[in-house]
């Protein structure tokens, strides 16, 4: 089981920047996740995904995280 802080904490290392909100969808592992990252500026959605997804990478493979309903958005 994963908490919500832990998620913050993991996408925020990764994106120093960014604002993360997270919602339990169903339990502790299926999880609604917005990222707000200047760091996405420029990027395509996909890459935008890929940056999230890699520093989740462990807790996904693992199944802590069984579900990733993912939203990201560049800042302006």
């Amino acid at each position: 089981m994963i908490t919500k802080e832990e998620v913050i904490a993991l996408i925020t290392k990764k994106l120093p920047s960014s604002q993360v909100f997270v919602e339990n969808l169903k339990g502790n592992d299926h999880l609604q996740v917005t990222v707000i990252a200047s760091e996405f500026n420029g990027l395509s959605l996909v890459k935008q995904h890929q940056l999230v997804y890699s520093a989740l990478k462990e807790e996904l493979a693992s199944e802590a995280i069984h579900a990733l309903a993912l939203k990201t958005q560049t800042t302006n």
